[in-house]
């Protein structure tokens, strides 16, 4: 074969493997091509099985089905067995010659149309591991170099497993993504379950109660409480306990948005549509669909805004900006807020219907103050997470330590808890959280020895005589004027200076 043949050959067949990720379907266009390019009779690829030491043919060229089953070999027995068990290439001139050959497959005479078969099997290795074999039979010419046939078809065998390998790398990879997809949605399943949102106090059963009732709904779903206490968890609770927990779940933080993007973020926009908008672009509306769209801060939108959000509530179509297609979307919506919706719809700055639409099922999230009992729970938690997290061995938090955040009244709820035992997390050294710890916000007088030292009356003593003194000075001794000063009778001001031991003379 002329060297232009066999690149052209050679091309063909790298064309062949790389043209689908179906392995069988790649190894038998491999076989069409040796059929047409070595004037090939018949052609198999045979493969080990390793666990049973048996070898059969995977693909083949000629073969019928049957004449495949019964191409079965154990590992050292024929030609095909003993190139696999060694590694090394074997040709046959003439099969008619050769003791080894054993015809297993039952297709095989002596000559094709008078002529002799000359037989071409080399391994199939991955590394220095065989895994199979490549053979061609193809009719005997004395001027055909079976040497060269040899050579060829070694080059395709190093084709071929460099062909599996990447297919396996591709199965496997595959294989790992699915398996890490099943895992990320296993965990997300298990994070967002209602017993992970940690709380025991009435209040909190209240709302795990709601969260149970409402969960398996497609109703819209209202979160009311201050900021911190854990709109957020609840929300995330909701969607992956619902029928729709494998569908998208996209959140959006209304207030971080500007009120000029507000709206291209919801509904998406199209090309064109206002200066900086290069491309269309779809809006959380549409990623959710099927899904959860979970509008937290809702009380900051504009009235605009609002018009176009109600009829997403109400007729479940939207129009991107700038476009006129009528764009349906199926979605669940759980919104959230901390402000007062009832006096927004007073003052007008909240629509009235919207409300409504918004409040079909209101949940309420008690702030920390109004749920004692759970702050050491959360107090627990919030201990064992960072001292993982920061790996240190810290076990528990001291009595006045306890008394301490028990005692606080928690303006930021929740996260400011846990931003609080992260920091005494970081500064303690030992196995025990003290007082000392905690933030200076969080400690009592108490607790942080800042006690006044006197009592109410020593302190109003104290106050009395440093301003009585302070009215000699500045009068330099004269009782009267600083009797005026002090808004009161020079009689009283005298007795009073008497009572603290001022002396007027040493001001003069």
């Amino acid at each position: 074969m002329k060297k232009i043949e066999e690149v052209t050959l050679l091309y063909e067949i790298s064309k062949a493997l790389n043209v689908s990720l179906d392995l069988k379907k790649s190894l038998y266009r491999v076989l069409d091509i040796l059929s047409d390019s070595m004037d090939m009779v018949r052609g198999t690829i045979t493969i080990l099985d390793p666990l049973r030491d048996e070898i059969y043919i995977e693909v083949a060229h000629g073969l019928s089905k049957a004449a495949m089953n019964r191409g079965k070999y154990k590992l050292g027995e024929g030609i095909t067995g003993r190139v696999i068990q060694t590694g090394n290439a074997f040709v046959v001139p003439k099969i008619s010659e050769e003791p080894l050959f054993l015809n297993r497959t039952a297709t095989r005479k002596k000559s094709v149309h008078g002529r002799e078969l000359s037989f071409i099997c080399v391994p199939v290795k991955k590394g220095r591991q065989v895994v199979g074999a490549l053979s061609v039979d193809r009719p005997f010419e004395e001027p055909y170099s079976l040497k060269d046939g040899e050579r060829l078809l070694s080059i395709i065998a190093t084709m071929i497993a460099q062909h599996v390998i990447n297919l396996e790398t591709i199965h496997l990879e595959k294989e790992r993504l699915r398996e890490e997809n099943r895992r990320l949605r296993d965990e997300l399943s298990n994070k967002h379950r209602i017993t992970n949102i940690i709380g025991n106090s009435n209040k909190m059963r209240e709302v795990f109660q709601m969260i149970s009732q409402v969960s398996k709904s497609n109703a819209t779903v209202l979160i009311r409480g201050e900021s911190g206490t854990g709109k957020e968890l609840v929300a995330n609770a909701i969607h992956y306990n619902s029928l729709r927990a494998h569908a998208p779940f996209v959140k959006v933080n209304c207030a971080a948005l500007p009120s000029n993007l507000i709206e291209s973020e919801l509904f998406g926009h199209e090309k064109g549509a206002f200066t900086g908008a290069i491309r269309q672009k779809r809006g959380k509306f549409e990623l959710a669909n099927k899904g959860t769209i979970f509008l937290d801060e809702i009380g900051s939108i504009d009235m605009d805004v609002q018009v176009k959000l109600l009829r997403v509530l109400q007729e479940k179509e939207f129009e991107r900006v700038g476009g006129y297609d009528t764009i349906k979307a199926d979605v669940r919506i759980i919104a959230a807020t901390n402000k007062n919706l009832e006096q927004a719809v007073e003052e007008e700055t909240f629509r009235d219907d919207l409300y409504y639409r918004l409040n079909v099922f209101p949940i309420y999230m008690p702030p920390l103050r109004e749920r004692k009992t759970d702050i050491l729970l959360l107090a627990d938690y919030f201990l064992e997470k960072y001292a993982k997290e920061n790996q240190k061995d810290i076990r528990r938090f001291s009595t006045p330590a306890i008394d301490m955040l028990v005692q606080y009244h928690w303006p930021g709820n929740v996260r400011e808890l846990e931003n609080c035992i992260e920091r005494a997390v970081l500064l303690c050294e030992e196995g025990v959280i003290h007082s000392y710890h905690l933030p200076p916000t969080v400690q009592t007088a108490e607790e942080s020895d800042t006690l006044p030292a006197r009592s109410l009356e020593d302190a109003v003593e104290n106050l009395e005589r440093a301003m009585i003194v302070d009215a000699l000075k500045s009068t330099q001794g004269n009782m009267a004027k600083a009797a005026r000063i002090l808004e009161t009778t020079e009689r009283k001001f005298a007795y009073k200076a008497k009572i603290h031991g001022v002396d007027y003379r040493l001001y003069r």
